[in-house]
């Protein structure tokens, strides 16, 4: 991948059970350059992240940690770009 034409964002999902932190790769600049493009976009289910980390909200579990994850965008409930 180009980093010139991409650029990475840690952001923050929620589903009704889990809080996952990831990064998200989006494009540098333009059409679908923001992560609510993204999270809009009727054709993709799933939204990709790497370096995530999963945390149940009921706090019941230890935090697991993955390389990587696709998220269905149909199940997240929040959505928080923390940089």
């Amino acid at each position: 991948m180009d980093q010139g034409q991409h650029r990475t964002e840690r952001v923050i999902f929620e589903t009704e059970r889990h809080r996952i932190t990831g990064m998200l790769t989006l494009p540098r600049d333009g059409y679908r350059s923001r992560v609510s493009d993204l999270l809009n976009a009727a054709e993709r289910d799933f939204v990709s992240l790497t370096d995530v980390t999963i945390t149940r909200i009921d706090g019941s579990d230890e935090p697991e940690s993955h390389a990587f994850l696709a998220v269905s965008r149909h199940h997240i409930v929040l959505a928080i770009d923390v940089e």
